[in-house]
Protein backbone atom coordinates (compact mmCIF):
# COMPACT_ATOMS: atom_id res chain seq x y z
CA UNK A 1 0.00 0.00 0.00
CA UNK A 2 1.27 3.47 -0.92
CA UNK A 3 1.49 5.76 2.11
CA UNK A 4 -0.82 8.79 1.93
CA UNK A 5 1.99 10.95 3.32
CA UNK A 6 4.16 10.07 0.33
CA UNK A 7 1.55 11.31 -2.14
CA UNK A 8 1.11 14.55 -0.17
CA UNK A 9 4.87 15.13 0.02
CA UNK A 10 5.40 14.37 -3.67
CA UNK A 11 2.97 17.09 -4.73
CA UNK A 12 4.32 19.53 -2.11
CA UNK A 13 0.86 20.00 -0.59
CA UNK A 14 0.76 23.12 1.58
CA UNK A 15 0.84 22.59 5.35
CA UNK A 16 -0.45 26.04 6.34
CA UNK A 17 -3.94 26.12 7.81
CA UNK A 18 -4.28 22.37 8.37
CA UNK A 19 -4.04 22.10 12.17
CA UNK A 20 -6.86 20.65 14.24
CA UNK A 21 -8.85 23.43 15.93
CA UNK A 22 -9.04 23.55 19.73
CA UNK A 23 -8.29 26.24 22.29
CA UNK A 24 -7.92 23.67 25.08
CA UNK A 25 -6.47 20.15 24.98
CA UNK A 26 -7.22 17.39 27.49
CA UNK A 27 -4.81 14.45 27.32
CA UNK A 28 -5.14 11.24 29.29
CA UNK A 29 -2.46 8.59 29.60
CA UNK A 30 -3.82 5.27 28.37
CA UNK A 31 -1.30 2.43 28.02
CA UNK A 32 -1.89 -0.52 25.74
CA UNK A 33 -3.37 -0.68 22.24
CA UNK A 34 -5.55 2.08 20.80
CA UNK A 35 -8.48 1.57 18.47
CA UNK A 36 -9.24 3.57 15.35
CA UNK A 37 -11.68 5.72 17.35
CA UNK A 38 -9.36 5.86 20.32
CA UNK A 39 -11.54 7.50 22.96
CA UNK A 40 -14.25 4.86 22.60
CA UNK A 41 -12.14 1.93 21.38
CA UNK A 42 -9.09 1.70 23.64
CA UNK A 43 -10.11 -0.10 26.84
CA UNK A 44 -11.14 3.22 28.35
CA UNK A 45 -14.31 3.38 30.41
CA UNK A 46 -16.98 3.82 27.67
CA UNK A 47 -18.91 6.50 29.58
CA UNK A 48 -15.73 8.52 30.02
CA UNK A 49 -14.73 7.96 26.39
CA UNK A 50 -18.04 9.26 25.09
CA UNK A 51 -17.83 12.23 27.47
CA UNK A 52 -14.36 13.17 26.25
CA UNK A 53 -15.38 12.73 22.64
CA UNK A 54 -18.31 15.12 23.15
CA UNK A 55 -16.02 17.73 24.75
CA UNK A 56 -14.95 18.91 21.28
CA UNK A 57 -18.31 20.64 20.87
CA UNK A 58 -17.35 22.90 23.79
CA UNK A 59 -13.87 23.72 22.46
CA UNK A 60 -11.92 21.08 24.41
CA UNK A 61 -10.21 18.45 22.29
CA UNK A 62 -9.36 15.20 24.07
CA UNK A 63 -6.81 12.58 23.09
CA UNK A 64 -5.02 9.62 24.63
CA UNK A 65 -1.28 9.62 25.27
CA UNK A 66 1.44 7.14 26.27
CA UNK A 67 5.18 7.34 26.60
CA UNK A 68 7.21 6.06 23.62
CA UNK A 69 7.98 2.39 23.94
CA UNK A 70 4.54 1.52 25.31
CA UNK A 71 5.74 1.40 28.90
CA UNK A 72 3.40 1.56 31.85
CA UNK A 73 0.97 -0.84 33.43
CA UNK A 74 -2.75 -0.54 33.00
CA UNK A 75 -3.38 -0.40 36.77
CA UNK A 76 -0.86 2.36 37.51
CA UNK A 77 -1.72 6.00 38.11
CA UNK A 78 -2.36 7.86 34.87
CA UNK A 79 -0.91 11.21 33.90
CA UNK A 80 -3.33 13.90 32.74
CA UNK A 81 -2.21 16.95 30.79
CA UNK A 82 -4.46 19.96 30.39
CA UNK A 83 -3.37 22.78 28.09
CA UNK A 84 -4.78 26.11 26.94
CA UNK A 85 -3.28 27.56 23.78
CA UNK A 86 -4.42 31.21 23.45
CA UNK A 87 -1.60 33.73 22.83
CA UNK A 88 -0.53 35.39 26.08
CA UNK A 89 -2.60 32.92 28.11
CA UNK A 90 -1.12 29.56 27.21
CA UNK A 91 -0.40 27.04 29.93
CA UNK A 92 -0.03 23.34 30.71
CA UNK A 93 -1.30 21.77 33.93
CA UNK A 94 -0.45 18.21 34.93
CA UNK A 95 -1.89 15.75 37.42
CA UNK A 96 -2.02 12.03 38.20
CA UNK A 97 -5.15 10.03 38.78
CA UNK A 98 -5.87 6.47 39.87
CA UNK A 99 -9.40 6.80 38.53
CA UNK A 100 -9.71 8.53 35.13
CA UNK A 101 -13.46 8.85 35.72
CA UNK A 102 -12.59 11.85 37.89
CA UNK A 103 -12.33 13.74 34.60
CA UNK A 104 -16.12 13.54 34.32
CA UNK A 105 -16.27 16.26 36.98
CA UNK A 106 -14.25 18.82 35.01
CA UNK A 107 -16.02 22.02 33.97
CA UNK A 108 -15.42 21.74 30.23
CA UNK A 109 -16.94 25.12 29.38
CA UNK A 110 -14.62 26.85 31.86
CA UNK A 111 -11.62 24.93 30.53
CA UNK A 112 -12.44 25.99 26.98
CA UNK A 113 -12.36 29.60 28.17
CA UNK A 114 -8.94 29.20 29.78
CA UNK A 115 -10.01 28.71 33.41
CA UNK A 116 -8.33 25.58 34.76
CA UNK A 117 -9.93 25.95 38.20
CA UNK A 118 -6.72 24.98 40.00
CA UNK A 119 -6.47 21.63 38.26
CA UNK A 120 -3.19 19.82 39.02
CA UNK A 121 0.07 21.74 39.02
CA UNK A 122 1.75 24.00 36.49
CA UNK A 123 4.04 22.23 34.05
CA UNK A 124 7.19 24.35 33.76
CA UNK A 125 9.68 21.93 32.21
CA UNK A 126 9.58 23.40 28.70
CA UNK A 127 7.56 22.46 25.62
CA UNK A 128 5.67 19.17 25.43
CA UNK A 129 5.86 17.22 22.16
CA UNK A 130 2.92 15.04 21.14
CA UNK A 131 3.56 12.79 18.15
CA UNK A 132 0.65 11.00 16.48
CA UNK A 133 1.36 7.25 16.40
CA UNK A 134 -2.08 5.64 16.15
CA UNK A 135 -1.56 3.06 13.43
CA UNK A 136 -5.13 1.79 13.79
CA UNK A 137 -6.29 5.19 12.53
CA UNK A 138 -3.70 5.52 9.78
CA UNK A 139 -0.68 3.46 8.78
CA UNK A 140 1.55 6.53 8.30
CA UNK A 141 1.21 7.47 11.96
CA UNK A 142 2.65 4.12 13.04
CA UNK A 143 5.32 3.76 10.35
CA UNK A 144 6.58 7.34 10.59
CA UNK A 145 5.34 8.64 13.92
CA UNK A 146 6.63 5.98 16.30
CA UNK A 147 10.28 6.27 15.25
CA UNK A 148 10.09 10.07 15.58
CA UNK A 149 8.59 9.87 19.08
CA UNK A 150 11.30 7.44 20.13
CA UNK A 151 14.10 9.64 18.79
CA UNK A 152 12.75 12.76 20.47
CA UNK A 153 12.39 10.96 23.79
CA UNK A 154 15.93 9.57 23.49
CA UNK A 155 17.18 13.12 22.91
CA UNK A 156 15.67 14.23 26.22
CA UNK A 157 12.55 16.02 24.98
CA UNK A 158 9.31 15.72 26.95
CA UNK A 159 7.59 13.46 24.42
CA UNK A 160 4.35 11.53 24.31
CA UNK A 161 2.80 9.37 21.67
CA UNK A 162 -0.77 10.49 21.01
CA UNK A 163 -3.89 9.48 19.18
CA UNK A 164 -5.40 11.41 16.29
CA UNK A 165 -4.44 15.11 16.00
CA UNK A 166 -5.50 15.42 12.36
CA UNK A 167 -3.66 15.34 9.06
CA UNK A 168 -2.47 11.75 8.56
CA UNK A 169 -1.11 12.67 5.15
CA UNK A 170 1.34 15.11 6.77
CA UNK A 171 2.95 12.38 8.91
CA UNK A 172 4.97 12.41 10.98
CA UNK A 173 2.82 15.01 12.75
CA UNK A 174 3.53 16.73 16.04
CA UNK A 175 1.57 19.02 18.36
CA UNK A 176 3.51 21.24 20.77
CA UNK A 177 2.17 22.55 24.06
CA UNK A 178 1.45 24.97 25.62
CA UNK A 179 1.18 27.05 22.46
CA UNK A 180 -0.79 24.56 20.40
CA UNK A 181 1.21 24.75 17.18
CA UNK A 182 0.91 21.71 14.94
CA UNK A 183 3.68 20.49 12.67
CA UNK A 184 3.96 18.17 9.69
CA UNK A 185 6.59 16.13 7.83
CA UNK A 186 8.88 16.25 10.82
CA UNK A 187 12.24 14.54 11.18
CA UNK A 188 14.12 14.17 14.45
CA UNK A 189 16.34 17.06 13.41
CA UNK A 190 13.58 19.48 12.39
CA UNK A 191 11.40 18.56 15.37
CA UNK A 192 14.34 18.99 17.73
CA UNK A 193 14.99 22.44 16.25
CA UNK A 194 11.33 23.39 16.69
CA UNK A 195 11.37 22.33 20.35
CA UNK A 196 14.64 24.13 21.04
CA UNK A 197 13.22 27.35 19.56
CA UNK A 198 9.98 27.02 21.52
CA UNK A 199 12.00 26.61 24.71
CA UNK A 200 13.48 30.04 23.90
CA UNK A 201 10.03 31.54 23.29
CA UNK A 202 10.39 31.47 19.52
CA UNK A 203 8.64 29.59 16.74
CA UNK A 204 9.41 28.84 13.10
CA UNK A 205 7.26 28.82 9.97
CA UNK A 206 8.87 25.89 8.13
CA UNK A 207 6.88 22.74 8.76
CA UNK A 208 4.21 24.56 10.76
CA UNK A 209 0.55 23.75 10.08
CA UNK A 210 -0.91 26.45 12.32
CA UNK A 211 -1.88 27.29 15.89
CA UNK A 212 -4.83 25.20 17.04
CA UNK A 213 -6.64 28.02 18.88
CA UNK A 214 -7.65 29.50 15.52
CA UNK A 215 -9.78 28.34 12.62
CA UNK A 216 -8.02 27.21 9.45
CA UNK A 217 -8.09 30.55 7.54
CA UNK A 218 -6.75 32.30 10.64
CA UNK A 219 -3.98 29.73 11.06
CA UNK A 220 -2.84 30.37 7.49
CA UNK A 221 -3.08 34.15 7.96
CA UNK A 222 -0.94 34.17 11.13
CA UNK A 223 1.75 32.08 9.47
CA UNK A 224 1.69 34.36 6.43
CA UNK A 225 2.27 37.43 8.62
CA UNK A 226 5.14 35.66 10.36
CA UNK A 227 6.69 34.94 6.98
CA UNK A 228 6.03 38.50 5.77
CA UNK A 229 7.59 40.13 8.85
CA UNK A 230 10.09 37.46 9.99
CA UNK A 231 8.40 37.58 13.41
CA UNK A 232 9.53 34.66 15.60
CA UNK A 233 8.24 35.55 19.08
CA UNK A 234 5.80 32.72 19.81
CA UNK A 235 3.13 34.95 21.38
CA UNK A 236 3.69 38.14 19.40
CA UNK A 237 0.65 37.84 17.13
CA UNK A 238 -3.07 37.42 17.58
CA UNK A 239 -6.05 37.24 15.26
CA UNK A 240 -8.44 40.11 16.05
CA UNK A 241 -11.00 39.78 13.28
CA UNK A 242 -12.19 37.52 10.49
CA UNK A 243 -14.74 38.44 7.84
CA UNK A 244 -16.16 36.05 5.29
CA UNK A 245 -16.25 37.47 1.78
CA UNK A 246 -18.16 36.47 -1.33
CA UNK A 247 -16.37 36.32 -4.66
CA UNK A 248 -19.46 37.59 -6.43
CA UNK A 249 -19.92 40.73 -4.32
CA UNK A 250 -17.77 43.86 -4.43
CA UNK A 251 -14.80 44.78 -6.54
CA UNK A 252 -12.32 44.13 -3.70
CA UNK A 253 -13.27 40.46 -3.57
CA UNK A 254 -13.87 39.79 -7.25
CA UNK A 255 -10.66 37.78 -7.56
CA UNK A 256 -11.46 35.52 -4.61
CA UNK A 257 -12.67 31.97 -5.06
CA UNK A 258 -15.57 31.13 -2.76
CA UNK A 259 -15.29 30.87 0.19
CA UNK A 260 -12.81 33.54 1.18
CA UNK A 261 -11.88 35.52 4.27
CA UNK A 262 -10.27 38.80 5.27
CA UNK A 263 -8.30 38.06 8.44
CA UNK A 264 -6.86 40.85 10.59
CA UNK A 265 -3.70 39.90 12.48
CA UNK A 266 -2.14 42.25 15.04
CA UNK A 267 0.94 42.47 17.21
CA UNK A 268 -0.14 42.08 20.81
CA UNK A 269 2.29 44.74 22.06
CA UNK A 270 1.65 47.52 19.51
CA UNK A 271 -0.81 48.97 17.00
CA UNK A 272 0.65 47.17 14.01
CA UNK A 273 -1.98 45.30 12.00
CA UNK A 274 -2.08 43.28 8.81
CA UNK A 275 -5.05 42.32 6.66
CA UNK A 276 -4.61 38.91 5.09
CA UNK A 277 -6.72 37.66 2.19
CA UNK A 278 -7.27 33.92 2.41
CA UNK A 279 -9.20 31.68 0.05
CA UNK A 280 -10.09 28.02 0.19
CA UNK A 281 -8.89 26.10 -2.82
CA UNK A 282 -7.92 22.52 -3.56
CA UNK A 283 -4.62 20.76 -3.95
CA UNK A 284 -4.18 18.97 -7.26
CA UNK A 285 -3.62 16.34 -8.44
CA UNK A 286 -6.09 14.45 -6.27
CA UNK A 287 -4.58 12.49 -3.39
CA UNK A 288 -5.88 10.35 -0.48
CA UNK A 289 -6.57 12.01 2.87
CA UNK A 290 -5.48 8.81 4.62
CA UNK A 291 -4.01 5.45 3.74
CA UNK A 292 -6.48 3.32 1.80
CA UNK A 293 -8.84 6.23 1.06
CA UNK A 294 -9.84 7.27 -2.45
CA UNK A 295 -7.77 9.97 -4.16
CA UNK A 296 -9.69 13.25 -3.98
CA UNK A 297 -8.83 16.96 -4.30
CA UNK A 298 -7.80 18.09 -0.81
CA UNK A 299 -8.88 21.40 0.68
CA UNK A 300 -6.13 23.98 1.21
CA UNK A 301 -5.88 27.52 2.51
CA UNK A 302 -4.38 29.87 -0.09
CA UNK A 303 -3.02 33.22 1.11
CA UNK A 304 -3.57 35.71 -1.71
CA UNK A 305 -2.29 38.90 -0.08
CA UNK A 306 -0.79 40.34 3.11
CA UNK A 307 -1.44 44.08 3.51
CA UNK A 308 -0.05 46.21 6.38
CA UNK A 309 -2.67 48.46 7.98
CA UNK A 310 -2.45 51.61 10.09
CA UNK A 311 -4.46 51.07 13.24
CA UNK A 312 -7.17 53.56 14.18
CA UNK A 313 -5.79 56.49 16.15
CA UNK A 314 -2.27 56.14 14.73
CA UNK A 315 -0.74 59.16 12.97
Amino acid sequence: MTLCSGASRDQAESLAGTAATARTWLLLEQPGPWGSKALTGSRLDPVLGEHLEAAAALGVRAALIRRPGRTGAGGAARRVLLAHTAPGDSWVRTASTDDPRELLDLDLAALAGGDHGGFGAAHTAGPVALVCTNGRRDRCCAVLGRPLAGELAAAGHDTWETTHIGGHRFSPTMLTLPHGYAWGRMSAGTAGHVLAELARGRTVVDGCRGRSCWQRPEQAAELAVRQFTAEADVDALEVIGTTAVDAAVGSTTAALPTPGWLVTVARRDSRRHWEVTVAEGVSLPASPASCGAAALPQSRMAVLAVRPLLAAGTR
